[in-house]
C-alpha cells in the first residue's frame, strides 16, 4: 500500500474451518510493522492534515497500539508528538513506543486505566495548542480501519469478526459495508462490553468499572460516533470471558505458532458463538500481537482454572505425623499434580492450615478428588474465582 501500511496477509485456517465446519481465513493484522491495525488509522488521520497542524505536535492517549501507531507516523514524516498511557501499560507496549518513535516521542504517564488517560491527553492538547489524535472517535481514524473491510472482499466473506474496544475498527467495517451484505459481529472483554450495554440502552453509556486484563480493549465508553455507526449496523456484539481469551492466545500460539495480544483474539472467540455458520466464509481479524511475554504464566493459570483443570483448597491439616503423607496418599491420584503448597496460618496447637493448588489431567477427575477428600474426612474450603480470598492469594 505504502512504505508505512502493509496489506496484511489473508489466510485460510484449515484447523478452525474444520472444527467449526466452515471456511475461516485470518486477516493477520498483527503482521503490521507496528503489529497491529492501528497504524491505519493514526495514518489516515495524520496524512490528512495541514503542514501548520502538523508543526504544532500531535497529542495522542492509548494503553499501547494506537501510541506506537502514532509515534511510528511521525517519526516516519517528522513531526514531534506527546503520548499519554496509563501507568499500568505493559512495560512491553511502552518499549515498542520509545523504539517507533525514536528522538520524536515523548511519553507522559497518567491514570490508572484508558479514559483517565485519555482526559488528560485532551487537557494538555488544549493548554498547549496542539493536534490531538483520538485513538477511535475519529472519522479519519475510523476510515483508516475500515480499509481492511475492502482488503478481505475478494473471497466474497459472508462474516466478518472483530474485537471491540473503543469501536474504531468496528465502526470502519460498519460503514465500508454499505449494502449491509456482510454481517458483522464484534467482541468485547467480559467487564468492559460498554458497546454491548449501549446498545442493548440505546445510548451511549460510560461503565461505572472495568476490567484491565485485556489491556488493548478495556475501554468504559466507546467513541460517541463510532457508536452512532454501530447501533444499527452490527449484527451482534459477545461478551468473551478472560479463561475463553486465553484459551485462543495458547491455541494460536501452539498449532498455528501466531502470537497475540488478548485483543488480538477477541474475534477469534466470537466464533462460538455465532449462529449457523455451516458452510459460510467468515473472516477473522486478528488485531494485535503486541503481547508483553511476562503475561504467560497469568495467561497459562487462567486458562487452566477455565478448563477446570487447575484447583485450589484451603486445607487444615492435624498436627501429627502422617498427616501430610495421608493427603498425598488417600487424596491425591497419579494423575493430579501439587504446582502450590504452602502454610498460611497456624490456627491453634492441633492443625495448621495450608493454601494448596492442584492441577488434574482432566475435568472430570475433580468431581473424584472432591470426594476422596470428604470420604477421608478432610477439613477443606474449595477456592473460587468469585471469592475474594482467591483473589488475594491466587
Amino acid at each position: 500500500m505504502n512504505k508505512i501500511i502493509n496489506k496484511t496477509p489473508l489466510q485460510y485456517n484449515k484447523r478452525l474451518s474444520k472444527i467449526y465446519n466452515c471456511n475461516i481465513f485470518l486477516k493477520r493484522e498483527d503482521l503490521q510493522v507496528i503489529r497491529s491495525f492501528k497504524i491505519r488509522g493514526a495514518y489516515n488521520k495524520i496524512t490528512k492534515l495541514n503542514e501548520f497542524e502538523k508543526n504544532k505536535g500531535i497529542v495522542c492517549a492509548s494503553a499501547g497500539n494506537h501510541a506506537q501507531g502514532v509515534a511510528h507516523v511521525c517519526s516516519k514524516l517528522n513531526i514531534p508528538c506527546d503520548i499519554f498511557i496509563p501507568l499500568n501499560s505493559p512495560l512491553q507496549k511502552i518499549k515498542k513506543i520509545k523504539y517507533f518513535g525514536n528522538d520524536k516521542c515523548s511519553i507522559n504517564y497518567y491514570g490508572d486505566c484508558f479514559d483517565e488517560c485519555l482526559e488528560k491527553a485532551k487537557i494538555f492538547t488544549s493548554n498547549n495548542d496542539k493536534i490531538f489524535i483520538h485513538p477511535f472517535d475519529d472519522i479519519d481514524v475510523i476510515k483508516g480501519q475500515g480499509q481492511i473491510f475492502n482488503e478481505v472482499m475478494h473471497i466474497n466473506p459472508d462474516i466478518i469478526t472483530t474485537c471491540i474496544g473503543g469501536g474504531g475498527l468496528a465502526a470502519g467495517l460498519c460503514l465500508e459495508n454499505i449494502d449491509n451484505k456482510v454481517k458483522i459481529y464484534g467482541s468485547e472483554p467480559e467487564g468492559c462490553a460498554s458497546m454491548q450495554q449501549s446498545i442493548k440502552l440505546n445510548k451511549n453509556i460510560k461503565l461505572d468499572s472495568i476490567n484491565n486484563f485485556v489491556d488493548g480493549a478495556n475501554v468504559a465508553k466507546v467513541g460517541d460516533l463510532n457508536f452512532k455507526i454501530c447501533k444499527d449496523k452490527l449484527n451482534k456484539v459477545f461478551e468473551i470471558s478472560n479463561g475463553e481469551i486465553c484459551e485462543e492466545i495458547i491455541n494460536m500460539y501452539e498449532y498455528e505458532g501466531i502470537i497475540l495480544e488478548p485483543a488480538g483474539v477477541l474475534s477469534l472467540c466470537a466464533l462460538k458463538y455465532i449462529p449457523n455458520i455451516k458452510n459460510q466464509n467468515i473472516v477473522c481479524i486478528l488485531s494485535g500481537g503486541n503481547n508483553d511475554p511476562s503475561r504467560y504464566p497469568e495467561i497459562i493459570e487462567k486458562y487452566l482454572v477455565y478448563k477446570n483443570l487447575r484447583h485450589y483448597f484451603i486445607i487444615n491439616f492435624y498436627q501429627k505425623p502422617g498427616e501430610l503423607r495421608k493427603f498425598v496418599e488417600n487424596v491425591l491420584d497419579k494423575d493430579t499434580d501439587i504446582i502450590r503448597f504452602e502454610y498460611i496460618k497456624k490456627t491453634n496447637k492441633t492443625s495448621d492450615t495450608a493454601l494448596i493448588g492442584l492441577e488434574v489431567s482432566k475435568e472430570s477427575n475433580i468431581n473424584c478428588l472432591l470426594k476422596r477428600l470428604s470420604n477421608n474426612n478432610i477439613n477443606y474450603k474449595k477456592l473460587e474465582n468469585n471469592d475474594v480470598l482467591y483473589s488475594l492469594l491466587i
